[in-house]
Protein backbone atom coordinates (compact mmCIF):
# COMPACT_ATOMS: atom_id res chain seq x y z
CA UNK A 1 0.00 0.00 0.00
CA UNK A 2 2.97 2.33 0.48
CA UNK A 3 6.38 2.34 1.37
CA UNK A 4 8.32 3.56 4.32
CA UNK A 5 11.01 4.59 1.71
CA UNK A 6 11.41 3.10 -2.07
CA UNK A 7 14.51 0.94 -0.57
CA UNK A 8 11.54 -1.17 1.35
CA UNK A 9 8.11 -2.44 0.94
CA UNK A 10 7.73 -3.13 4.68
CA UNK A 11 5.61 -0.08 5.57
CA UNK A 12 1.95 -1.31 4.44
CA UNK A 13 -1.45 -2.13 5.17
CA UNK A 14 -1.80 -5.07 3.33
CA UNK A 15 -4.06 -6.64 6.31
CA UNK A 16 -6.57 -9.54 6.54
CA UNK A 17 -9.91 -9.35 6.16
CA UNK A 18 -12.63 -11.99 7.21
CA UNK A 19 -15.91 -13.03 6.97
CA UNK A 20 -16.20 -12.06 2.59
CA UNK A 21 -16.80 -15.15 1.04
CA UNK A 22 -19.22 -14.78 -1.88
CA UNK A 23 -19.14 -17.24 -5.16
CA UNK A 24 -16.69 -16.59 -7.39
CA UNK A 25 -18.93 -15.99 -10.54
CA UNK A 26 -21.75 -13.86 -8.97
CA UNK A 27 -22.59 -10.91 -10.00
CA UNK A 28 -21.22 -10.71 -13.58
CA UNK A 29 -23.68 -8.53 -15.45
CA UNK A 30 -23.77 -7.83 -19.48
CA UNK A 31 -21.12 -5.21 -20.60
CA UNK A 32 -23.11 -1.73 -21.65
CA UNK A 33 -22.74 -0.02 -24.82
CA UNK A 34 -20.98 3.14 -22.94
CA UNK A 35 -17.47 4.16 -22.94
CA UNK A 36 -16.02 6.31 -19.64
CA UNK A 37 -17.77 8.84 -18.47
CA UNK A 38 -16.36 12.31 -19.40
CA UNK A 39 -14.31 13.46 -16.18
CA UNK A 40 -11.97 16.38 -15.90
CA UNK A 41 -8.63 15.76 -17.65
CA UNK A 42 -5.22 16.45 -16.99
CA UNK A 43 -3.76 19.25 -18.46
CA UNK A 44 -2.37 17.55 -21.70
CA UNK A 45 -3.06 18.58 -25.57
CA UNK A 46 -6.71 18.31 -27.31
CA UNK A 47 -4.70 15.57 -29.96
CA UNK A 48 -3.06 13.41 -26.78
CA UNK A 49 -6.59 13.40 -24.74
CA UNK A 50 -8.28 12.24 -27.96
CA UNK A 51 -5.59 9.67 -28.52
CA UNK A 52 -5.57 8.40 -24.90
CA UNK A 53 -9.25 8.09 -24.89
CA UNK A 54 -9.47 6.05 -27.94
CA UNK A 55 -6.79 3.51 -26.50
CA UNK A 56 -7.53 0.39 -24.26
CA UNK A 57 -4.87 0.93 -21.41
CA UNK A 58 -4.13 -1.32 -19.05
CA UNK A 59 -1.80 -1.30 -16.05
CA UNK A 60 0.04 -4.67 -14.99
CA UNK A 61 0.61 -3.72 -10.87
CA UNK A 62 -2.52 -3.05 -9.12
CA UNK A 63 -1.25 -3.07 -5.30
CA UNK A 64 -5.06 -1.18 -5.37
CA UNK A 65 -6.47 -4.51 -3.52
CA UNK A 66 -5.36 -4.05 -0.80
CA UNK A 67 -7.47 -0.93 0.60
CA UNK A 68 -10.29 -3.17 -0.23
CA UNK A 69 -10.66 -3.90 3.24
CA UNK A 70 -10.20 -1.11 5.23
CA UNK A 71 -13.01 0.46 7.15
CA UNK A 72 -14.78 2.90 4.88
CA UNK A 73 -12.76 2.95 2.23
CA UNK A 74 -14.82 2.36 -1.19
CA UNK A 75 -13.60 1.97 -4.60
CA UNK A 76 -16.50 3.79 -5.89
CA UNK A 77 -15.47 6.73 -4.03
CA UNK A 78 -12.53 9.50 -5.18
CA UNK A 79 -10.07 9.74 -2.57
CA UNK A 80 -7.24 12.15 -1.89
CA UNK A 81 -3.95 10.86 -1.89
CA UNK A 82 -2.83 13.27 0.49
CA UNK A 83 -5.58 12.28 2.98
CA UNK A 84 -4.89 7.84 2.54
CA UNK A 85 -2.81 8.04 0.43
CA UNK A 86 -4.41 5.97 -2.42
CA UNK A 87 -3.84 6.33 -5.72
CA UNK A 88 -6.78 4.30 -7.79
CA UNK A 89 -9.95 4.17 -7.38
CA UNK A 90 -13.18 4.08 -9.47
CA UNK A 91 -13.67 8.20 -10.04
CA UNK A 92 -9.64 8.19 -11.15
CA UNK A 93 -9.65 5.71 -13.47
CA UNK A 94 -12.21 7.55 -15.28
CA UNK A 95 -10.82 10.93 -15.46
CA UNK A 96 -7.05 9.28 -16.16
CA UNK A 97 -8.82 7.11 -18.38
CA UNK A 98 -7.45 4.14 -17.19
CA UNK A 99 -9.19 0.58 -18.50
CA UNK A 100 -8.21 -1.70 -15.74
CA UNK A 101 -5.46 -3.96 -15.84
CA UNK A 102 -4.08 -6.90 -13.37
CA UNK A 103 -5.28 -6.67 -9.64
CA UNK A 104 -2.10 -8.35 -7.59
CA UNK A 105 -2.51 -10.59 -4.80
CA UNK A 106 0.15 -9.90 -2.67
CA UNK A 107 1.74 -11.44 0.57
CA UNK A 108 4.84 -9.92 2.08
CA UNK A 109 7.34 -12.79 2.45
CA UNK A 110 7.48 -14.16 5.91
CA UNK A 111 9.16 -17.16 7.12
CA UNK A 112 9.18 -20.39 5.28
CA UNK A 113 7.81 -22.59 8.15
CA UNK A 114 4.64 -24.53 7.41
CA UNK A 115 2.34 -22.17 10.28
CA UNK A 116 3.53 -19.54 8.43
CA UNK A 117 2.47 -20.56 5.03
CA UNK A 118 -0.93 -21.82 5.69
CA UNK A 119 -1.20 -18.13 7.14
CA UNK A 120 0.05 -16.57 3.89
CA UNK A 121 -2.11 -19.05 2.26
CA UNK A 122 -5.36 -17.85 3.78
CA UNK A 123 -4.31 -14.57 2.85
CA UNK A 124 -3.85 -14.73 -0.49
CA UNK A 125 -6.90 -16.51 -1.13
CA UNK A 126 -8.84 -13.89 0.79
CA UNK A 127 -7.06 -11.44 -1.20
CA UNK A 128 -8.34 -12.93 -4.28
CA UNK A 129 -11.99 -12.92 -2.80
CA UNK A 130 -12.05 -9.28 -1.86
CA UNK A 131 -11.51 -8.90 -5.94
CA UNK A 132 -14.17 -10.78 -6.51
CA UNK A 133 -16.17 -9.33 -4.29
CA UNK A 134 -15.10 -6.26 -6.08
CA UNK A 135 -16.76 -7.31 -8.97
CA UNK A 136 -19.47 -8.87 -8.03
CA UNK A 137 -20.53 -5.66 -6.07
CA UNK A 138 -20.38 -3.38 -8.90
CA UNK A 139 -21.23 -5.31 -12.06
CA UNK A 140 -21.88 -2.36 -14.02
CA UNK A 141 -18.73 -1.04 -13.35
CA UNK A 142 -16.43 -3.86 -13.26
CA UNK A 143 -15.88 -7.27 -15.40
CA UNK A 144 -13.49 -10.64 -14.51
CA UNK A 145 -11.26 -11.12 -17.60
CA UNK A 146 -10.11 -14.91 -18.19
CA UNK A 147 -8.44 -14.22 -21.65
CA UNK A 148 -6.71 -11.86 -23.20
CA UNK A 149 -9.63 -11.63 -25.79
CA UNK A 150 -12.15 -10.63 -23.28
CA UNK A 151 -10.22 -7.23 -22.17
CA UNK A 152 -11.34 -5.04 -25.36
CA UNK A 153 -14.45 -6.11 -25.18
CA UNK A 154 -15.17 -5.51 -21.61
CA UNK A 155 -13.43 -2.27 -22.06
CA UNK A 156 -15.87 -1.41 -25.03
CA UNK A 157 -18.56 -2.28 -23.22
CA UNK A 158 -17.80 0.61 -20.58
CA UNK A 159 -16.58 -1.58 -17.95
CA UNK A 160 -13.30 -1.69 -16.11
CA UNK A 161 -11.31 -4.74 -17.35
CA UNK A 162 -10.26 -6.89 -13.90
CA UNK A 163 -7.42 -9.38 -14.57
CA UNK A 164 -5.83 -11.15 -11.04
CA UNK A 165 -2.01 -11.28 -10.43
CA UNK A 166 -0.16 -12.99 -8.16
CA UNK A 167 3.11 -10.92 -6.17
CA UNK A 168 5.27 -13.67 -4.77
CA UNK A 169 4.06 -16.86 -4.91
CA UNK A 170 5.18 -18.21 -1.30
CA UNK A 171 1.20 -18.88 -0.64
CA UNK A 172 1.43 -21.72 -2.92
CA UNK A 173 4.13 -23.80 -0.46
CA UNK A 174 5.66 -27.07 -1.65
CA UNK A 175 2.87 -27.63 -3.92
CA UNK A 176 2.93 -26.50 -7.25
CA UNK A 177 -0.49 -28.04 -8.30
CA UNK A 178 -1.86 -24.95 -5.78
CA UNK A 179 -1.50 -22.47 -9.00
CA UNK A 180 -4.83 -24.54 -10.66
CA UNK A 181 -7.13 -22.69 -7.48
CA UNK A 182 -5.84 -19.33 -8.52
CA UNK A 183 -5.89 -19.71 -11.57
CA UNK A 184 -9.62 -20.47 -11.44
CA UNK A 185 -9.68 -17.71 -9.55
CA UNK A 186 -8.83 -15.11 -12.61
CA UNK A 187 -5.38 -15.68 -12.08
CA UNK A 188 -3.29 -14.98 -15.44
CA UNK A 189 0.09 -13.76 -14.21
CA UNK A 190 2.24 -14.92 -11.42
CA UNK A 191 5.38 -13.87 -9.74
CA UNK A 192 7.70 -16.16 -8.02
CA UNK A 193 9.22 -13.98 -5.44
CA UNK A 194 8.98 -10.86 -3.49
CA UNK A 195 12.17 -8.86 -1.05
CA UNK A 196 13.14 -11.81 -0.01
CA UNK A 197 14.21 -15.41 -1.37
CA UNK A 198 11.53 -18.08 -0.52
CA UNK A 199 11.27 -21.64 -1.86
CA UNK A 200 10.45 -20.42 -5.58
CA UNK A 201 13.43 -18.51 -6.42
CA UNK A 202 16.05 -16.29 -5.31
CA UNK A 203 14.89 -12.44 -5.09
CA UNK A 204 16.60 -9.65 -6.38
CA UNK A 205 17.08 -7.75 -3.23
CA UNK A 206 18.31 -10.88 -0.74
CA UNK A 207 21.29 -12.64 -0.86
CA UNK A 208 21.81 -15.73 -3.61
CA UNK A 209 20.66 -19.21 -2.37
CA UNK A 210 18.94 -20.71 -5.14
CA UNK A 211 21.35 -18.91 -7.67
CA UNK A 212 18.30 -18.64 -9.73
CA UNK A 213 14.82 -20.34 -9.74
CA UNK A 214 14.78 -23.80 -7.41
CA UNK A 215 14.05 -27.15 -8.54
CA UNK A 216 10.59 -26.14 -7.04
CA UNK A 217 10.70 -22.74 -9.04
CA UNK A 218 11.23 -24.82 -12.32
CA UNK A 219 8.25 -27.03 -11.15
CA UNK A 220 5.94 -24.01 -11.14
CA UNK A 221 7.64 -22.00 -14.63
CA UNK A 222 6.28 -25.74 -16.02
CA UNK A 223 2.38 -25.42 -14.24
CA UNK A 224 2.14 -21.41 -15.44
CA UNK A 225 3.39 -22.98 -19.12
CA UNK A 226 0.39 -25.76 -18.46
CA UNK A 227 -2.19 -23.84 -17.23
CA UNK A 228 -1.59 -20.31 -19.34
CA UNK A 229 -0.05 -17.97 -16.31
CA UNK A 230 2.39 -15.81 -17.61
CA UNK A 231 5.62 -15.89 -15.15
CA UNK A 232 6.37 -12.64 -13.89
CA UNK A 233 9.86 -12.23 -13.22
CA UNK A 234 9.91 -8.49 -11.28
CA UNK A 235 11.45 -8.70 -7.73
CA UNK A 236 13.46 -12.28 -8.59
CA UNK A 237 17.23 -11.92 -9.23
CA UNK A 238 18.80 -12.15 -12.52
CA UNK A 239 20.16 -15.43 -12.39
CA UNK A 240 15.92 -16.45 -12.22
CA UNK A 241 15.45 -13.96 -14.42
CA UNK A 242 18.28 -16.11 -16.83
CA UNK A 243 16.51 -19.69 -15.57
CA UNK A 244 13.13 -18.34 -17.34
CA UNK A 245 14.12 -17.12 -20.36
CA UNK A 246 15.84 -20.59 -20.74
CA UNK A 247 13.05 -22.80 -19.50
CA UNK A 248 9.81 -20.94 -20.03
CA UNK A 249 7.85 -22.30 -23.81
CA UNK A 250 6.20 -18.56 -23.39
CA UNK A 251 7.59 -15.27 -22.94
CA UNK A 252 7.76 -13.76 -20.05
CA UNK A 253 6.93 -10.57 -17.90
CA UNK A 254 8.14 -7.87 -15.56
CA UNK A 255 4.86 -6.76 -14.87
CA UNK A 256 6.77 -3.70 -12.90
CA UNK A 257 10.40 -2.93 -13.09
CA UNK A 258 12.75 -0.51 -14.14
CA UNK A 259 15.99 0.00 -16.31
CA UNK A 260 19.20 -0.23 -14.21
CA UNK A 261 20.95 2.21 -16.91
CA UNK A 262 18.61 5.10 -15.46
CA UNK A 263 18.97 3.93 -11.42
CA UNK A 264 21.47 0.82 -10.68
CA UNK A 265 19.67 -0.96 -8.15
CA UNK A 266 18.67 -4.33 -7.79
CA UNK A 267 15.09 -4.34 -8.44
CA UNK A 268 15.77 -2.71 -11.94
CA UNK A 269 16.58 -4.86 -14.90
CA UNK A 270 19.88 -3.79 -17.39
CA UNK A 271 19.93 -3.72 -20.87
CA UNK A 272 21.97 -6.98 -21.37
CA UNK A 273 18.65 -8.48 -20.00
CA UNK A 274 16.23 -6.13 -21.57
CA UNK A 275 17.45 -7.44 -24.61
CA UNK A 276 17.05 -11.16 -24.14
CA UNK A 277 13.86 -10.54 -22.72
CA UNK A 278 12.83 -8.96 -25.93
CA UNK A 279 14.58 -11.79 -28.04
CA UNK A 280 12.52 -14.24 -25.68
CA UNK A 281 9.30 -12.62 -27.24
CA UNK A 282 8.52 -10.99 -23.26
CA UNK A 283 7.61 -7.44 -22.00
CA UNK A 284 8.61 -5.03 -19.14
CA UNK A 285 6.08 -3.23 -17.57
CA UNK A 286 7.93 0.07 -16.79
CA UNK A 287 6.98 1.01 -12.84
CA UNK A 288 7.80 4.30 -11.13
CA UNK A 289 9.40 3.24 -8.29
CA UNK A 290 13.54 2.63 -8.23
CA UNK A 291 14.13 5.89 -10.85
CA UNK A 292 16.46 8.09 -8.89
CA UNK A 293 18.36 8.03 -5.91
CA UNK A 294 16.89 9.52 -3.14
CA UNK A 295 18.88 11.49 0.15
CA UNK A 296 18.31 9.92 2.79
CA UNK A 297 15.95 11.39 5.79
CA UNK A 298 16.89 9.28 9.34
CA UNK A 299 14.54 11.08 11.07
CA UNK A 300 11.45 10.46 8.32
CA UNK A 301 12.87 6.85 8.56
CA UNK A 302 12.79 6.65 12.49
CA UNK A 303 9.22 7.94 12.65
CA UNK A 304 8.02 5.85 9.71
CA UNK A 305 9.69 2.63 12.12
CA UNK A 306 8.11 3.50 15.58
CA UNK A 307 4.88 4.24 13.74
CA UNK A 308 5.07 0.56 12.16
CA UNK A 309 5.88 -1.06 15.39
CA UNK A 310 2.61 0.66 17.08
CA UNK A 311 0.73 -1.09 13.47
CA UNK A 312 2.54 -3.89 12.53
CA UNK A 313 1.27 -5.62 9.58
CA UNK A 314 -0.72 -8.55 9.59
CA UNK A 315 -2.57 -6.83 12.66
CA UNK A 316 -6.79 -5.89 11.24
CA UNK A 317 -7.04 -2.59 12.60
CA UNK A 318 -10.30 -1.10 13.77
CA UNK A 319 -11.59 2.04 11.83
CA UNK A 320 -10.08 4.53 14.65
CA UNK A 321 -6.74 2.63 14.69
CA UNK A 322 -6.76 3.04 11.00
CA UNK A 323 -7.44 6.83 11.39
CA UNK A 324 -4.96 7.05 13.85
CA UNK A 325 -1.92 5.26 11.56
CA UNK A 326 -3.34 7.68 8.73
CA UNK A 327 -3.41 10.94 10.70
CA UNK A 328 0.48 9.63 12.32
CA UNK A 329 1.61 9.47 8.61
CA UNK A 330 0.30 12.40 7.44
CA UNK A 331 2.07 14.60 10.54
CA UNK A 332 5.18 12.24 9.48
CA UNK A 333 5.24 13.45 5.94
CA UNK A 334 4.36 16.89 6.79
CA UNK A 335 7.34 17.33 9.02
CA UNK A 336 9.87 14.91 7.17
CA UNK A 337 8.91 15.66 3.35
CA UNK A 338 10.79 14.12 0.54
CA UNK A 339 13.47 16.77 -0.87
CA UNK A 340 14.36 16.51 -4.26
CA UNK A 341 12.29 13.42 -4.85
CA UNK A 342 11.89 11.29 -8.56
CA UNK A 343 9.50 13.09 -10.69
CA UNK A 344 7.73 12.88 -14.41
CA UNK A 345 10.56 13.39 -16.05
CA UNK A 346 12.38 10.74 -14.25
CA UNK A 347 9.92 8.29 -15.02
CA UNK A 348 10.12 9.54 -18.55
CA UNK A 349 13.34 8.35 -18.89
CA UNK A 350 12.93 5.18 -17.62
CA UNK A 351 10.30 4.50 -19.96
CA UNK A 352 12.07 5.89 -23.24
CA UNK A 353 15.17 3.77 -22.29
CA UNK A 354 13.48 0.84 -22.62
CA UNK A 355 11.74 1.27 -25.49
CA UNK A 356 15.05 2.38 -26.75
CA UNK A 357 17.24 -1.22 -25.66
CA UNK A 358 13.75 -3.53 -26.03
CA UNK A 359 12.00 -1.77 -28.24
CA UNK A 360 8.24 -0.89 -29.42
CA UNK A 361 6.67 -4.63 -29.24
CA UNK A 362 8.68 -5.13 -25.78
CA UNK A 363 7.70 -2.34 -23.23
CA UNK A 364 4.22 -1.42 -21.55
CA UNK A 365 3.35 0.33 -18.19
CA UNK A 366 2.65 -1.72 -14.76
CA UNK A 367 3.86 1.54 -12.56
CA UNK A 368 3.02 -0.09 -9.19
CA UNK A 369 0.46 2.31 -7.84
CA UNK A 370 -0.72 1.28 -4.16
CA UNK A 371 2.57 -0.60 -3.92
CA UNK A 372 5.24 2.58 -3.49
CA UNK A 373 4.75 3.75 -7.19
CA UNK A 374 3.84 7.83 -8.40
CA UNK A 375 6.29 10.33 -8.74
CA UNK A 376 5.58 14.26 -8.69
CA UNK A 377 3.69 15.25 -11.37
CA UNK A 378 2.25 11.84 -11.68
CA UNK A 379 0.86 11.15 -8.22
CA UNK A 380 -2.08 8.92 -9.63
CA UNK A 381 -3.77 7.16 -12.31
CA UNK A 382 -5.85 10.54 -12.92
CA UNK A 383 -2.75 12.05 -14.64
CA UNK A 384 -2.11 8.80 -17.25
CA UNK A 385 -2.78 11.01 -20.33
CA UNK A 386 0.79 12.45 -19.58
CA UNK A 387 2.35 8.98 -20.67
CA UNK A 388 0.62 9.16 -23.67
CA UNK A 389 1.42 12.74 -24.54
CA UNK A 390 4.96 11.64 -23.64
CA UNK A 391 5.05 9.08 -26.43
CA UNK A 392 3.70 11.09 -28.71
CA UNK A 393 5.86 14.01 -28.09
CA UNK A 394 8.30 11.53 -28.65
CA UNK A 395 7.99 10.28 -32.36
CA UNK A 396 5.95 7.25 -31.74
CA UNK A 397 2.95 6.45 -33.64
CA UNK A 398 -0.68 6.25 -32.18
CA UNK A 399 -0.45 1.85 -33.11
CA UNK A 400 3.19 2.48 -31.06
CA UNK A 401 1.41 4.06 -28.35
CA UNK A 402 -1.40 1.21 -28.66
CA UNK A 403 1.17 -1.19 -27.78
CA UNK A 404 2.85 0.08 -24.94
CA UNK A 405 -0.82 1.04 -23.25
CA UNK A 406 -2.10 -2.62 -23.89
CA UNK A 407 -1.13 -4.48 -26.86
CA UNK A 408 2.15 -5.89 -25.61
CA UNK A 409 0.64 -7.67 -22.62
CA UNK A 410 -2.65 -8.81 -24.82
CA UNK A 411 0.16 -10.49 -27.08
CA UNK A 412 2.17 -12.29 -24.48
CA UNK A 413 -0.78 -12.97 -22.30
CA UNK A 414 -2.03 -14.59 -25.68
CA UNK A 415 0.90 -16.37 -26.18
CA UNK A 416 0.81 -18.19 -23.19
CA UNK A 417 -2.74 -19.12 -23.91
CA UNK A 418 -1.68 -20.69 -27.29
CA UNK A 419 1.26 -22.52 -25.16
CA UNK A 420 -1.20 -23.99 -22.95
CA UNK A 421 -3.69 -25.34 -25.06
CA UNK A 422 -0.81 -27.04 -27.31
CA UNK A 423 0.06 -28.68 -24.11
CA UNK A 424 -3.56 -30.01 -23.51
CA UNK A 425 -4.55 -34.03 -24.50
CA UNK A 426 -7.60 -33.51 -26.55
CA UNK A 427 -9.90 -34.72 -23.74
CA UNK A 428 -8.63 -31.52 -21.55
CA UNK A 429 -10.88 -28.42 -21.13
CA UNK A 430 -9.20 -25.52 -20.87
Amino acid sequence: MFRQSRQSRSLRIALLSVGLVCGFDAGLARARPVRHAVAPAPLVSAEAMRVHRSLLTLDTHLDTPEFLHVPGWSIMDRHDPARDFSQVDVPRMKQGHLDGGFWAIYTPQGPLTPQATRAARSAAIMRGVEIREMVAAHPAVFALADKAADAPRIAAGGKLVVFLSIENAWPLGDDVTMLDAFYAMGVRISGFAHFRNNQFADSSTDKPQWHGLSPAGKALLAEMNRLGVVADLSHSSDGALDDALALSKAPIILTHSGCRAIFDHPRNIDDAHLRALAAQGGVIQVNTVYIKAEKPDPAREAAMKAMMARYPEGRVLTAGEQAAMLAERRAIMAAHPVVDGPTFADFSANLLHALKVAGVDHVGIGADWDGGGGVAGMEDVAALPKVTELLLKAGYSREDVAKVWSGNVLRVLGAAEVEAASLRSPDQKP
